[in-house]
């Protein structure tokens, strides 16, 4: 059964080695806002939806070739909040991994000061993602630096922060192998497949060009990383109703996934171990 069109995502969770550096880097470098403190972690955003939370772990590491994070994404309401956050990243000397049009989106890649990667981006308008035949099409091109920074063209405005608008627009995770994935995320879960490249899978709900990015590219047949490691905790997915979670609940019992209920709604795992905590308002 497919997914509501009106899926969304929560926010993601992330363990950190230095919570002290890793909220300067998020505050600075990405103008995020701490919005509130709940014992050990600490939830940060544009202002109002939380995107980000994270949680310290002294001494944790990042352990390459394993399953978990490859990057969360952060969608800003327009090309313009897209060239602020560009220019910002500039002013502040913030090390950049790369930049992408995909076709569907324009994007800006990084990582905080523990390795997790990080996308800034912007959606371009769905009349866009489909080609002359109406074929949905979704690339990596060259990133048109020059344009996106001309948005700012007649706003010289103080950047006040990350758009209190932005939000958790997709997750991109390493997994251990695409048939499995594709098998829990489609049939279990009921995303629609919208691009199979084979190494990597992109799936979402509504028509939407991807909520989850799932990858072998550096983590084919490979374990999950050790407890407490830096990365990926969970992040969340929100169903517009109680009886939408049921739904895929009962598809994971199913196939002998483990369900667990905690204070945020009901965490299970994918094949690869990322974890995922499915709720609804």
């Amino acid at each position: 059964m497919p997914l509501p069109p009106d899926l969304s995502l929560g926010h993601v969770h992330l363990t950190v080695s230095d919570l002290g550096r890793s909220l300067a880097f998020y505050q600075n470098a990405l103008g995020v806002k701490v919005h509130r403190r709940e014992g050990e972690t600490v939830y940060l955003g544009g202002g109002q939806t939380d995107l980000l939370a994270l949680t310290e772990n002294p001494g944790a590491r990042l352990y390459p070739n394993r399953t978990g994070l490859y990057h969360f994404a952060i969608l800003v309401p327009s090309r313009l909040e897209l060239a602020q956050s560009l220019k910002h990243i500039g002013v502040t000397r913030t090390p950049v991994q790369g930049f992408a049009d995909h076709l569907v989106s324009e994007a800006i890649y990084l990582a905080d000061p523990d390795g997790n990667g990080i996308e800034i981006y912007r959606d371009r308008p769905r009349s866009e993602w489909v080609d002359s035949h109406g074929s949905f099409r979704m690339g990596t091109e060259p990133l048109d630096i020059d344009g996106v920074l001309a948005e700012l063209n007649g706003h010289e405005e103080q950047w006040g922060g990350l758009h209190p608008g932005a939000v958790l627009g997709h997750m991109h995770l390493q997994i251990r192998d695409t048939v499995e994935a594709q098998k829990f995320y489609c049939t279990v879960l009921g995303f629609d497949m919208m691009m199979n490249m084979g190494h990597a899978l992109f799936v979402s709900a509504g028509g939407y060009h991807h909520h989850v990015g799932l990858n072998t590219w550096q983590s084919l047949n490979a374990p999950p990383p050790p407890p407490g490691s830096v990365g990926l905790r969970y992040f969340v997915i929100r169903l517009p109703g109680r009886k939408s979670v049921d739904d895929v609940l009962s598809r994971v019992r199913v196939e002998n996934g483990p369900v667990e209920e905690n204070d945020q709604g009901w965490l299970i795992r994918d094949p690869s171990q990322n974890a995922i905590i499915i709720t609804h308002p």
